[in-house]
């Protein structure tokens, strides 16, 4: 088909969330009318409320709104939209929605439906990648999908392989594999997440490389011809074959091996006529005497969710880039012309709880901001592209990632830097997110260190996950602001009621108990006892606190937001801090620390009694049932299957038993902390 330039007034963006707001920010800088779409989950979300208009599309199910290509199509033909942007995900490398797009009249922003041909088919892709020169990762492409052949072509590749999903992405449809007697587990799994995610089970091999780094590159071609690289990004510290944070440029990167890694890259995507922005994701072999050998692994035809770290080290939009080139403007830039200026990092800031195998989180945000004025960071430092805001409800339906944290610095220290002050200052109540754990990843030293490859979260699973000692000061300090938040709460009518331990004709004395919220509800759960004794109950005076064989001296300062001072002895700490329920949060930059926050003079809480049953760990629905009521199992044996935000989770048998009675089947959707089943223990 014949390309016309066509210049459009109104662009439709067919997503959610952060990067819907995103690319809405630059069509409006740009002068156009911009259209939402939205499931009923998403009725009143962000992006539906900053569009100048919105159109609903179904249900809350993707596949029956956001994946429904008539009804993304009817929207903008409604609204009278001349282009459609497909953000990432959903509909952003279907070649039918481009082709049913082109039959409409309608401009796609991204690729022609043959280079996402190309590419979707990672096999076939393979072997164009093969064919231009392009290097390979040992594996297996090819199209009988077999059991017995699979397993037999990973025997011959040798352990560890990927097992991969062959129209997939995003970590979906993914499993390291090492050893024959695994492979059929995992090829089930990964066959049952790969239907449920693309409709598509087949399968890809490659060899597992034991030490690589995931360096990208991102392309940019035009319809003229042109294409450029605008550099590379590390990608490398993930969970769940899923980014975690991402760096620009790469560490370590030479001049030479940029410029081998930047023609591949461009010479990848002219193979396929592409057009727009791509990025071409290789491995890159970091184990020793392997430096600079590097492997195609796949090319992403659409904007990757970490390009704003490439618009920070380069000055450039790409979303502005991929508005010009759909309007059949040549690229903005020569490859001359591009250039690189200090470094940045992004971190995603997901709904999850890294404390339990990174488990979604739903609920409601009750409390969403980045306090930059506090931390002493400047806008041009720090950019947060998000598609949440205070008062949001995050659903089950959808991926849990919230938002997107990136920060620039001069170099890569000062980017760190920044990115610790910058996550500090990042109040999000009401949701668990992997805040703490984006802390602890970004103060580690062996991430300082660029000791990186793509297991090093499975690497350092032992210091990352480790529990945080707790000092002095961090006990009198939640200590205070546990007290500070109950006295801000209590509605007070008496002064026997009031929560600072009010006695006549004494000292107000209080007894708070602390310890590790996971240890909580423990019989021998270590708690530290502080004495507070003081005259106020509104903390802006002086107390006197007593922890073990050490007095302080203290007083608390409420700042901006939820920035509060606390002064012990002389030495002031400035805090993100809040109460969460029973658990007192406090962030700075070096970290966060959570305490159980408890009185002991005014309520003891019992133990709670385990219960023979299994609860669910998060919102979603169940995918299958994997033993027979009745039946006898032994510890850590899986019991059946969840899937959320199209992750699967498996429930495993507590303890040596049996399984009495399944209150749910395959299909059912249940809610946090709903019985599953009842489990009898032996004796």
């Amino acid at each position: 088909m014949t390309f016309t330039p066509t210049k459009f007034d109104t662009l439709l963006v067919a997503n959610r969330g952060e990067i819907a707001c995103r690319v809405m920010r630059t069509a409006r800088r740009m002068g156009l009318k911009t259209v939402a779409v939205y499931s009923d989950a998403d009725a009143t979300s962000r992006h539906v409320r900053e569009a100048d208009e919105a159109v609903r599309l179904g249900p809350a199910a993707a596949r029956e709104s956001y994946l429904n290509v008539d009804a993304v199509i009817e929207a903008a033909q409604r609204t009278g939209t001349g282009a459609i942007h497909p953000g990432y995900g959903f509909l952003s490398e279907n070649g039918t929605f481009v082709k049913a797009l082109e039959q409409a009249g309608i401009t796609f922003v991204g690729p022609p439906a043959s280079a996402i041909a190309a590419m979707g088919d990672k096999s076939a892709a393979k072997a164009r990648m093969a064919n231009a020169g392009v290097p390979l990762v040992p594996g297996y492409h090819g199209d009988d999908q077999g059991d017995a052949l699979l397993r037999s072509e990973a025997d011959k590749i040798g352990y560890p392989v990927m097992l991969k999903a062959s129209a997939g992405g995003g970590g979906k449809g993914m499993r390291v594999v090492e050893s024959g007697e695994g492979f059929q587990a995992a090829l089930d799994g990964c066959r049952r997440e790969s239907k449920a995610a693309f409709g598509d089970d087949r399968m890809l091999i490659e060899k597992y490389l034991v030490q690589p780094r995931h360096v990208e590159v991102q392309v940019f071609c035009d319809r003229y011809g042109n294409g450029v690289y605008l550099f590379e990004r590390d990608c490398s510290v993930q969970r769940r074959h899923q980014k975690v944070i991402e760096e620009a440029p790469a560490p370590g990167m030479t001049t030479e091996l940029r410029a081998a890694m930047g023609d591949a890259a461009v010479r990848a995507a002219q193979e396929i006529g592409y057009v727009g922005a791509g990025t071409v994701e290789f491995l890159l072999d970091s184990s020793p005497g392997q430096d600079g050998a590097f492997y195609f692994m796949e090319m992403n035809t659409r904007l990757q969710v970490e390009h704003p770290v490439t618009e920070m080290i380069t000055g450039q939009d790409l979303v502005e880039w991929q508005l010009r080139v759909a309007m059949g403007e040549p690229l903005p830039c020569r490859q001359d012309e591009l250039t690189i200026t200090g470094h940045s990092f992004e971190a995603r800031i997901y709904a999850e709880d890294p404390e339990q195998d990174f488990l979604p989180a739903t609920g409601l945000l009750t409390r969403f901001a980045l306090d930059l004025e506090g931390a002493g960071l400047g806008a041009d430092q720090v950019r947060l592209d998000s598609g949440v805001e205070s008062g949001d409800t995050v659903s089950m339906h959808y991926d849990p990632m919230l938002a997107k944290l990136i920060v620039h610095g001069v170099d890569r220290d000062a980017a760190l830097a920044t990115l610790n002050r910058a996550l500090a200052a990042l109040d999000v109540q009401g949701v668990v997110t992997n805040r703490a754990f984006l802390q602890r990843l970004a103060n580690h030293p062996g991430f300082k260190n660029v000791e990186l490859d793509t297991r090093f979260i499975e690497r350092n699973e032992a210091t990352l996950f480790a529990p945080r000692p707790f000092s002095t000061e961090d006990y009198a300090s939640a200590a205070l602001i546990g007290l500070h938040q109950l006295a801000q709460e209590c509605e007070i009518d008496s002064p026997w009621d009031r929560p600072d331990g009010f006695r006549l004709n004494a000292p107000h004395t209080i007894r708070i108990a602390l310890c590790d919220p996971a240890s909580a509800q423990a019989a021998d759960n270590d708690s530290a006892v502080v004495v507070v004794e003081g005259k106020r109950a509104t903390l802006d005076t002086q107390w006197q606190l007593t922890i073990g064989n050490s007095t302080l001296t203290a007083s608390l300062q409420p700042l901006e937001g939820d920035a509060v001072a606390v002064t012990l002895n002389g030495h002031r700490r400035r805090l993100q801090a809040y109460k969460d329920g029973h658990v007192v949060v406090m962030a700075e930059p070096s970290g966060e620390t959570r305490l159980f926050w408890r009185r002991i003079d005014a309520i003891d809480h019992g133990h709670h009694e385990t219960e023979s049953t299994l609860t669910a760990p998060m919102n979603g629905t169940v995918v299958a049932l994997l033993v027979e009521p009745g039946a006898q199992v032994e510890k850590g044996m899986p019991l059946m299957v969840m899937e959320a935000m199209k992750m699967e989770h498996t429930m495993t048998a507590p303890a040596d038993g049996s399984v009495e009675t399944f209150h749910f089947q395959a299909g059912d959707t249940v809610s946090q902390g709903a019985v599953l089943l009842d489990f009898a223990p032996s004796e």
